[in-house]
């Protein structure tokens, strides 16, 4: 069965750390570009972080940048969000996604969030005392 599936969700009280991951299972992640995404209640869901297929490119929200680092290991055919500093307005359930090739920017990956190829069911993630 082709999909991704993120771990590392939980609870964490603020100003606290994170590592979130999202492996592949039946298929190969080192073609596709890969994005992190959120989603609080009752809000949009939102681009958090992509990273291109070679890993050389990557893009964080303005809201992230400075905390969050994104990073890939096609070795474990897993791709990293590490979260520092994590705020409770952050809660939400985090998702990673899956883009084929190289066709787009991570910035229009990330904030378009169109033409995905495959998406995870999400880990949660609560910042709260």
């Amino acid at each position: 069965q082709l999909q991704l599936v993120e771990s590392g969700g939980g609870l964490v009280q603020p100003g606290g750390s994170l590592r979130l991951s999202c492996a592949a299972s039946g298929f190969t992640l080192d073609y596709y570009a890969i994005g992190w995404f959120r989603q609080a209640p009752g809000k949009e869901r939102e681009g958090v972080s992509c990273i291109s297929m070679s890993g050389s490119s990557t893009y964080y929200a303005d809201s992230v940048k400075g905390r969050f680092t994104i990073s890939r290991d096609n070795a474990k055919n897993t791709v990293y969000l590490q979260m520092d500093s994590l705020k409770p307005e952050e809660t939400a359930v985090y998702y990673c996604a899956a883009r084929w090739g190289s066709r787009t920017s991570t910035r229009h990956m990330c904030v378009i969030a169109d033409g995905m190829d495959y998406w995870g069911k999400g880990t949660l993630v609560t910042v709260s005392t």
